[in-house]
């Protein structure tokens, strides 16, 4: 009954995939900083921001997101699916901002804040920020994105040639645009800035590239190489519109014709756009460069010269001669305004336009283009890391970067100081393109190929003897022969996954699949598929480079998912550049081909069993206990309910009636075990607060089915208590008779009790366990077991181990149990509650005992778990096998059957045990049946009407059907459970004849044979006789303390005459008492309880004192 913070149950809803009103979220109204809320924003295809990003499942907040942008230097801060945290410099350009009440997950560190939605963002903005940021708007411009230059010709064709290259800034460049009337302004390669009233030429937006500081304001972006930022004046542009054409401008300011290439300049004729030389300048003989650049001053400049010629709109080249390698190009080569008169082209990168005094003819050996295929020598660069070598001309850009990391922009950037730069990041290969930049990779991309040595012509600023690429083209040094990976493509399959198309995700804020993986920055489809599979699931998903999905196909018609264009999938994965991992709410999909995963039965008739009501109960049990009576003992917290109940009665299923018993102190989330005393009383030990923490009660059940009896529960702790509270505790009868008592805490919701301690006192106090204490509070009810090797074994939150039986001392340590798929810090003890039992134990009793623990969930966001796991503890190097469950279930129950089965029941679809904790019950009973192959063990058997939450318990009764009580939930949606049911396995549904027994002897020693018993009537139902011992089980929360099944061996003759013999020893069978089944053909007869081993422990001598009666040896 453990309360846990709200922000638990919110995350659940969450997983519910339930969006909650504006009226349960809300910005906190002080933000760090100077941080403010924009708005909720879609997240669009690349990420509306996308400098940087994390999750965090359990404890993300909109203060935490801020925090980690603010420490990552960015401006823009959003969070989204009540998980993810993206930081950026700016936001895309074609994210719509859409009504607040759209972003309404909760944060999954605060259930009270919005934190976005399905592909929508809850998006911060600040001013204060540590590093350079794109500027988000002035001079009533707003910034629209990053964008690529036109293929055509220039994205924006005026350029504002007034700004000194030096002086550029964002504000200057639009007040530019803005007094010359057009509503776009871009600012280019850090110190050029151009303008427009529409995106023209095939300019296109731009995930990256726009990495260069403004010459004026290093604390602002300035476009790059080939890359503008540009800004939206009033926002009068709509992106989605587009144009190949140059629009007027609405007024006057501009030529309306764009820039020219005149034919004539003083007594120089238009020569034509060239290239530069090979390996050096086309034209040699003098230069100089100005950020006032026109054709005139060129011209004065190169009067004593045959030609001249202007590149780059600031550069000016003078010669009498071209040098080898320059050739003719198209004249819409030279796109580049004049940086003094943007109404004239001045050639552009790797381009110069051209003219020739009194139109001087070209030399005929220079008037065509260069075979392209034809190669120069490689040049020989130093200075490089050892190891490096020259590696060639790369064409870049083609289907996207082929290196994809970027170092910042240098005036004096050469091959050495390129790859010097990379190597020093961690890269084995550099890229040098356009002069001053460096690009670096571990490989290269989008199909990258070599291209001909002549087209990496423009000169390294830092090595002018060295080339630096080209427009388009890199030259690269590498760490030996570069790995190549083709363009990015879906991977047609992986393994025994086959793709299957571009499907849609969040449809109604709903994920297609719903487990969420994240693998950041490396990503493969192999890395997800793997792991979809590892966990059972059919299908699986690929989105945003970087995210996982699993679940199975028939999810995609659940939530309406359909396949959408393959284009709509276009973001590559993280870890692998050749393969796409979705899109913008798009999931590349994959089917599982191979052997199936999983395959349950899902019957109609007996095979199903069913519910049927047994009675109104008095109370809301937390402990439901059968008495070797065959009686059921109700326990709970007293003085609660609306008969102000005592907290303990027993019922009588002869009758179905209850007789009220009585407790002293507060039981609450006790733990109980039945002794192996000759009277089988039945112990509780701890409790709520207080005393009751320390509380030891002792019941000797008394009468006859039919027939009441006379005995209460005994209690005084001023004789006997534990020595250490325990809230949540577990106990279990040890293979010497003692009691061993582990865990808890030390009251409500209060610090651990990390130690064990045994009952009846020995004179040694409570041993400290450390891995108790590290693991609390996920540790709570941990399971045990006595192993047949003698060793002690306890599960607990994901870890597993054994104990030595007398020191307690680890003598071996597990691996940890599988989780969730997403969270290998699933777990399976309270509050992550799932439900354990012990695989059955047969006859010689020579195999290794199997544990098999089922549900529970994950820490945070309560994602309950559907898959149980099973281990052999003894085994030399033990594994856990993962097996799928049906659906999801936290706080779920277990009970042995008769037959060799169990039976799953109760618990929650989401969240963590507690009051108000879960949400939506699980109405479904299973079936797992040990003896079937890993993944066909479970049956779908009957619903339920009644839901089973909180503090819910299941048991089997000695007639074979399975008692169902209790829910007290606490959250204002399911009712607080009174009725008791019981589940009616198959086997008494089938038709067959149940047999009778009897036998005189109930009280067996280990070891003992040939124990006679005799059947009403000879085997009629096929398949033999055989028996089932199953031990006495106090249920609380999931734990069926005291559960072990065993399959002794049986033999018959005469047709009704019969023997059995108990199992060897007490590892094998620990001291106590067990229910007796004697089965036909898997139909069991009514049970009678045994005792086996007798007392060693002399517990029927104790406790001695007042108050308390035993039943002595």
């Amino acid at each position: 009954m453990k309360t846990s913070p709200s922000r638990t149950l919110f995350s659940s809803l969450l997983l519910s995939s339930l969006p909650l009103s504006l009226a349960q979220l809300a910005v906190p109204a002080e933000l760090p900083g100077a941080w403010e809320y924009e708005g909720c924003y879609v997240d669009v295809p690349g990420r509306t921001i996308n400098g940087a990003s994390y999750a965090d499942g359990a404890d993300m907040t909109i203060e935490a997101c801020l925090a980690f942008c603010t420490s990552k230097g960015f401006a823009y801060a959003g969070t989204e699916y009540s998980v993810e945290c993206f930081c950026g410099s700016g936001l895309a350009a074609t994210a719509d901002k859409v009504a607040d009440s759209v972003c309404n997950m909760p944060c999954s560190g605060d259930a009270t804040q919005p934190c976005g939605a399905g592909s929508r963002l809850s998006i911060f903005h600040t001013t204060e920020v540590s590093g350079p940021q794109v500027n988000p708007g002035v001079n009533d411009y707003n910034y629209l994105g990053c964008y690529s230059e036109g293929t055509t010709g220039r994205a924006l064709t005026y350029g504002a040639g007034g700004i000194p290259a030096a002086e550029m800034t964002v504000a200057k460049c639009t007040a530019a645009c803005r007094a010359a009337n057009y509503i776009l302004a871009g600012v280019e390669f850090g110190g050029e800035c151009y303008c427009g009233n529409t995106i023209a030429n095939g300019g296109a937006i731009a995930t990256s590239g726009c990495n260069m500081l403004c010459n004026g304001d290093s604390s602002e972006f300035c476009g790059g190489g080939n890359r503008l930022n540009v800004y939206n004046y009033q926002n009068q542009y709509d992106p989605a519109a587009t144009s190949t054409a140059t629009p007027a401008p609405s007024g006057g300011g501009a030529n309306p014709a764009g820039p020219s290439q005149p034919e004539t300049v003083g007594n120089y004729e238009w020569h034509g756009c060239r290239t530069e030389a090979t390996g050096t300048r086309a034209l040699s003989a003098a230069t100089f460069a100005s950020d006032e650049m026109t054709l005139e001053a060129c011209q004065a400049f190169c009067s004593a010269y045959t030609y001249f010629g202007v590149e780059y709109a600031r550069e000016c080249f003078c010669g009498n001669t071209f040098n080898t390698g320059s050739v003719l190009a198209p004249a819409t080569d030279c796109s580049m305004p004049c940086a003094g008169s943007p109404s004239q082209y001045c050639g552009a990168g790797n381009r110069l336009s051209v003219y020739a005094k009194d139109g001087t003819a070209p030399p005929l050996s220079t008037t065509t283009a260069a075979d392209p295929t034809s190669t120069s020598p490689p040049p020989v660069v130093t200075g490089v890391p050892g190891g490096w070598t020259y590696q060639g001309c790369w064409i870049d850009g083609k289907q996207g970067r082929i290196l994809p990391y970027q170092v910042t922009d240098s005036q004096t950037n050469s091959q050495a100081a390129c790859a010097n730069a990379c190597a020093a990041a961690g890269y084995s290969i550099s890229g040098t393109e356009y002069a001053v930049q460096c690009f670096c990779g571990k490989a290269i991309y989008n199909g990258g190929v070599k291209t001909a040595e002549s087209d990496c012509s423009t000169s390294c600023p830092g090595a002018p003897s060295q080339k630096c690429g080209a427009g388009d083209r890199m030259s690269i040094v590498a760490k030996g022969t570069p790995d190549i990976y083709a363009p990015p493509a879906p991977q047609p399959s992986v393994g025994s996954w086959a793709y299957q198309g571009c499907a849609e995700d969040n449809i109604n804020d709903k994920r297609t699949f719903f487990w969420q993986l994240f693998f950041p920055g490396v990503m493969t489809p192999k890395m997800c598929l793997d792991r979809c599979a590892q966990y059972g699931y059919h299908a699986a998903g690929l989105e945003y480079g970087e995210e996982c999905y699993c679940g199975d196909p028939a999810n995609m018609a659940t939530h309406g998912a359909t396949f959408r264009p393959e284009t709509e999938c276009n973001i590559v994965c993280a870890g692998n550049a050749s393969a796409i991992c979705g899109g913008l709410a798009r999931l590349t999909t994959y089917f599982w081909t191979g052997p199936a995963l999983y395959s349950w039965d899902f019957p109609q008739d007996s095979r199903a069993g069913e519910y049927r009501f047994l009675v109104d109960g008095v109370n809301i049990p937390l402990i439901t206990q059968e008495t070797i009576t065959g009686k059921v003992s109700f326990i709970s917290k007293g003085a609660t309910g609306p008969g102000n109940e005592t907290g303990a009665y027993e019922l009588d299923l002869a009758t179905l009636t209850f007789r009220t018993l009585h407790i002293k102190t507060d039981v609450f989330c006790a733990a109980g075990v039945t002794l192996p005393d000759k009277a089988g009383r039945q112990l509780n030990i701890g409790g709520w607060a207080g005393d009751a923490t320390y509380g030891t009660r002792l019941y000797w059940p008394d009468g006859s089915p039919g027939v009441p009896g006379t005995h209460d529960w005994q209690e005084n702790v001023n004789v006997l208590k534990l020595q250490a509270g325990r809230w949540y505790p577990s106990a279990m009868i040890m293979s010497n008779g003692s009691v061993m008592v582990i865990g808890g805490s030390i009251g409500s919701n209060d610090a651990a009790t990390p130690s064990i301690e045994i009952l009846p006192f020995t004179g040694q106090t409570p041993l400290y366990m450390d891995w108790l204490d590290r693991t609390h509070p996920n540790n709570l009810y941990p399971f045990l077991c006595v192993l047949p090797g003698g060793g002690i074994f306890v599960q607990y939150w994901n870890e597993a181990r054994i104990l030595d039986p007398v020191t307690f001392a680890t003598i071996k340590t597990l691996p940890n149990a599988p989780g969730a798929v997403n969270d290998d810090k699933g777990g399976r003890t309270y509050p992550l509650e799932g439900a354990a039992v012990l695989l059955p134990q047969k006859y010689p009793y020579t195999a290794n005992l199997g544990f098999l623990v089922c549900g529970g969930s994950t820490e945070g966001p309560g994602w309950a778990i559907d898959n149980c796991v099973s281990t052999y503890p003894e085994d030399a190097n033990p594994k856990w096998e993962i097996e799928r469950m049906p659906s999801f279930r936290v706080m779920s129950c277990m009970a042995p059957l008769p037959d060799g089965t169990y039976l799953i029941v109760n618990g929650a679809l989401h969240g963590v045990a507690g009051f108000g904790l879960g949400v939506g019950p699980n109405l479904n009973a299973l079936l797992y049946d040990p003896e079937k192959p890993l993944g066909k063990r479970i049956t779908v058997a009957a619903n339920t009407t009644i839901a089973r939450m909180y503090h819910s318990e299941a048991i089997t009764l000695l007639d074979g059907r399975v008692l169902i009580s209790g829910s007290n939930p606490e959250d204002g949606v399911n009712p607080e459970e009174y009725r008791v049911e019981v589940f009616v396995p198959p086997y008494l549904l089938n038709g067959k004849p149940r047999p009778t027994f009897t036998i005189a002897n109930k009280d067996w020693a280990w070891g003992q044979t040939n124990i006679p018993f005799t059947l009403g009537h000879a085997a009629q139902n096929g398949g033999g006789i055989t028996a089932t011992l199953l031990g006495a089980v106090s249920s609380t929360h999931g734990n069926s303390m005291g559960a072990r099944t065993l399959i002794p061996k049986v033999t018959c003759t005469g047709g009704t005459s019969c023997t059995i013999d108990a199992p060897p020893n007490a590892n094998i069978c620990p001291p106590g008492w067990y229910q007796l089944f004697v089965l036909d053909g898997g139909v069991p007869a009514v049970g009678v309880y045994v005792r086996i081993g007798g007392d060693p422990g002399k517990l029927g001598n104790w406790p001695q004192g007042p108050d308390f009666t035993t039943p002595g040896i």
